[in-house]
């Protein structure tokens, strides 16, 4: 049947190489590497691509971290703290998030991929977390990872792949909102700030605030690359 094929949302943004700063639709390749080490195939996947024929060539989905998304896609106006929002970004992840979803595509989304899918759920996000907890203990350097522990819940999808406590590599300043239809709390940090949820009713919608391609731990790519290897089998069947 071959390796599964994992596609990766990217970023849109200005970028430097070479001789050339342009707009580039770029990935840090710690994804990339973590999907070939889980045995999957990766494919890169920018904003513009077609939503249909993406997912008809892949066999998983993750959506990658990057900025803010768009307040006002959750009905709000925008935090003083929240910046750097790339609206087509916004809207082509939006979409393919839900096509993905009524396939019952394998999905795992990251930091800001999993505000997508609260998003895409009809979910909210609680802008600037450190409003809240007093610290920014969740992002205390930009461009460092943060390190704390987060609690799995227990009977989650998520204890069944990572346990009841987890060291986690962090670097987000918003977090879940109200939650989307469908989905439930999966990790929570010390600070009582929800790390993780997921849809019970799907084959794998897994959505973390946390960053796994920085860490040593394969874990939930190896999941999600074998529930990609399971769909990809029941599609040719």
């Amino acid at each position: 049947m071959g390796k599964p094929v994992v596609g990766i949302t990217t970023y849109l943004t200005r970028a430097a190489f070479g001789a050339w700063d342009v707009e580039a639709a770029l990935l840090p390749a710690e994804y990339v590497r973590a999907v070939t080490r889980a045995g999957g195939v990766p494919l890169l996947v920018p904003p513009g691509a077609s939503a249909e024929e993406t997912l008809d060539a892949v066999d998983g989905l993750i959506f990658s971290g990057g900025s803010d998304v768009d307040p006002a896609l959750y009905g709000e106006a925008a935090h003083a703290e929240t910046t750097g929002i790339v609206r087509e970004r916004d809207d082509f992840e939006l979409g393919l998030m839900r096509d993905a979803l009524a396939r019952d595509m394998p999905v795992l989304a990251i930091c800001r991929g999993s505000q997508v899918l609260n998003v895409a759920l009809g979910g909210g996000l609680e802008q600037h977390v450190p409003d809240r907890v007093g610290t920014d203990v969740h992002k205390e350097t930009p461009g460092v990872f943060a390190d704390h522990d987060v609690d799995v819940l227990p009977g989650t999808r998520l204890s069944a792949i990572l346990g009841d406590r987890h060291d986690v590599k962090s670097h987000h300043h918003q977090g879940y909102g109200e939650l989307g239809a469908g989905l439930r709390e999966a990790a929570r940090a010390p600070d009582g700030t929800v790390e993780a949820l997921e849809d019970p009713a799907r084959r794998f919608a897994l959505g973390v605030l946390w960053h796994p391609e920085a860490g040593e731990d394969m874990a939930l790519f190896a999941a999600l690359v074998r529930e990609a290897a399971e769909y990809r089998a029941a599609k040719r069947a």
